[in-house]
């Protein structure tokens, strides 16, 4: 595995600012540990949009499921009028009008 000389995410908007913090902290060691860390940061950065992205991929389908309960609501309520109508159409040809 590679050693990265720099954490991955140090400008990226997306992620809370406290990881950006200690990344800019990482940023300023000098020691070997330094490798560890930042290797240890990246994962961590990674797993953060990767559940942010996963986030917005589930609200997007909570959206779309709401909206295609919507239409489904809105057709059975259709097909329940139609389905009235019919049938008193039908009683009142039976009934001779």
């Amino acid at each position: 595995m590679s050693v990265p000389k720099r954490f991955q995410h140090s400008n990226n908007d997306d992620l809370p600012a406290e990881l950006q913090e200690l990344g800019e902290l990482l940023e300023e060691m000098d020691t070997d540990r330094r490798q560890e860390l930042l290797v240890s940061y990246n994962r961590v950065t990674e797993s953060v949009l990767r559940r942010r992205r996963i986030l917005g991929l589930v609200q997007e389908a909570l959206s779309q499921l709401r909206l295609d309960v919507k239409y489904l609501m809105f057709d059975l309520e259709m097909t329940r009028r139609e389905r009235d109508e019919l049938q008193a159409r039908i009683e009142g040809e039976e009934r001779g009008f």
